[in-house]
Parts: C-alpha cells; sequence; structure tokens
C-alpha cells in the first residue's frame, strides 16, 4: 500500500446455511453490504469471522471468493494466524499472490499453556515480513500472550512490512500511547479493536483506525474521521450515539451480533454459528435489535 490505511476496517462475519455449510453467496453479499457502509477495508477469516471452525479448505475457498468478488473496490486484509510457522508462511504467500493488501496474524499459542516466547514470535513475524505483503499485528486477550511494547517496537524498526499493530488487552490506550512512542515512524498504523469500546480513549492515545464487527460501520467510521480532521467535539457526539450497541455487542453478543442484524436485514439467510458456539437467547437478541433499529443501520435494511 502507498498510503497508510485508516477509517474503519471491519471484520467480515462467515455465513452459514442453518445445516452449518459455508454459504458462498451469503459470503459475497457481506461484502457488498460491508463496502455500502463505506468501509476502508475488509478483514477476512479474523476470530470475528470464527476462522477457529473452519477447515483448511474453506479457508481458502472462502479467501478467493472474497478477493475475487472485492476486486479492489476497497483493500482486503487477510488473517493468517497459526501456532506453527510454516503454515502462517504459506497462509501469507497465498494470500499475496491472490492480491491481499494485508496479512493480520496473532502471536504463536495453542490453548492456555502452549505458547512463543519472545524469540520464537520475533522469528515467526520475520518469517511472514519475508514474504513482502503487510502484515497487521494482533494484540489480543485471546491468545493469552503479552507482547510487550519492546518487542512490538522492536519488529516494527527492525521488520520492514510489520507496522500495523492491533491493540485489543485491556489498557489499550495507554499501550498504543507507549508503542508509538518506542516505535515512531515505524508505526504506521496505530489500531483500536474489540469493536470500538475503547475507541475515543484509544483515538486520544494516537490511534488511526478501528477495527470493529461489521455492524454499524457507517455510524462508528465517522468517529474517526470526524477525531483525525480534529473535531473532537463532533467525534465525541458521534460516539455517545454508537456506544450503547457498541457495548452491547461487545458485553452481550459477541460474533454473533453482525451475523444476526445481517440475517434480519436479509443480507444473509442465516445467523447459524458453528458448535460449540451457541446462538444468543431471545432476550439478548431483542436488545440488539432493537438499539440497531433506533440507528436505523444500513444493514438492517440492505436486503429488503
Amino acid at each position: 500500500m502507498t498510503q497508510p490505511l485508516t477509517g474503519i476496517l471491519p471484520v467480515a462475519p462467515t455465513p452459514f446455511h442453518a445445516d452449518g455449510r459455508v454459504d458462498e453467496e451469503g459470503m459475497r453479499r457481506v461484502l457488498d453490504c460491508l463496502i455500502d457502509q463505506g468501509v476502508d477495508a475488509i478483514c477476512i477469516l479474523a476470530n470475528y469471522s470464527e476462522q477457529f471452525v473452519l477447515s483448511d479448505e474453506e479457508r481458502a475457498t472462502l479467501m478467493k471468493i472474497s478477493l475475487e468478488h472485492v476486486a479492489g473496490r476497497v483493500p482486503v486484509i487477510v488473517t493468517i494466524s497459526h501456532f506453527y510457522t510454516g503454515i502462517v508462511v504459506e497462509r501469507a504467500k497465498a494470500a499475496k499472490e491472490m492480491g491481499a493488501a494485508m496479512v493480520m496474524m496473532m502471536p504463536p499459542y495453542h490453548g492456555a499453556a502452549l505458547k512463543g516466547d519472545d524469540t520464537g514470535i520475533y522469528e515467526q513475524f520475520a518469517a511472514v515480513n519475508e514474504v513482502g505483503i503487510d502484515v497487521m499485528v494482533q494484540d489480543a486477550p485471546l491468545s493469552g500472550v503479552t507482547l510487550s511494547v519492546p518487542l512490538l517496537a522492536k519488529m516494527a524498526k527492525d521488520l520492514e512490512y510489520v507496522s500495523y499493530f492491533k491493540i485489543e488487552c485491556p489498557f489499550a490506550a495507554d499501550k498504543l500511547a507507549a508503542l508509538i512512542e518506542a516505535g515512531g515512524d515505524n508505526i504506521l498504523g496505530p489500531w483500536d479493536g474489540e469493536e470500538a469500546v475503547t475507541l475515543l480513549a484509544d483515538l486520544d492515545a494516537g490511534a488511526t483506525a478501528t477495527m470493529t464487527s461489521g455492524l454499524q460501520c457507517e455510524h462508528i467510521r465517522p468517529i474517526v474521521t470526524n477525531y483525525l480532521a480534529g473535531d473532537k467535539d463532533a467525534a465525541l457526539a458521534q460516539w455517545g450515539k454508537c456506544l450503547p450497541l457498541i457495548n452491547h455487542e461487545n458485553r452481550q453478543c459477541g460474533l454473533r451480533a453482525c451475523k444476526t442484524v445481517f440475517m434480519e436485514g436479509g443480507v444473509i439467510g442465516s445467523d447459524h454459528v458453528r458448535h460449540p458456539l451457541k446462538p444468543m437467547s431471545q432476550r439478548t437478541k431483542d436488545r440488539l435489535l432493537s438499539l440497531s433499529r433506533e440507528l436505523d443501520l444500513i444493514a438492517m435494511k440492505w436486503g429488503k
């Protein structure tokens, strides 16, 4: 990419038919709906895409469908996380060959106890760096790995393509600020995540983009763009408008929220999640849809 990515870069949900099969046409509709929300990029095969319930064959099919269907309309970020460095590198090569703009990866981990140490983490990112595609580091509690600011800054300084960092750990704003100070100009993308639940604080700390779900991108994006343009009052006002739905998604619904709203709006035919994930309660769903109607979300009417 010639210019650093900023704005909103949502994770695309992976739609399944009610019987659990991947909904390939639904995937195309998801991508079109996200683009119609005015997003700046789209991330696929992430945790909020249920990447952990997809077979290797399904991953490859979804990546091909997504990159061919988006066809350069917005940049596509492909998640490649895996414990084994060899698989991560092969996934990065495949993403680059198919036209992805960037790859996203968590540090190597497998369960609660099997994790890469600082040397192993650095070496895995260095191996992907050799592929020659922009890399985004996902620093999220799910991995159970502590990525220190010195380690992240070292990777940014040493590795040409490791320049983007989505910080989702507790006290994310303080870590973002420390990373920007330590990494300087090598930090091209200090990014917010976790459904934008800490977005305003992260923008105060220097964040330039947010990676949310695909739920309400058209409403969250102005928080970022207004803030970066210097209109912090407008950003704060928009933040207040979005926060009830952000909070409900983050604390009550998780990855199921976007799929449920997309089904309600006719984007996809089913909000199925693969076992052992389970559907949300009707009470939680009712509040989700009520908050979504109040914001008149694009996704709530896109397919109607």
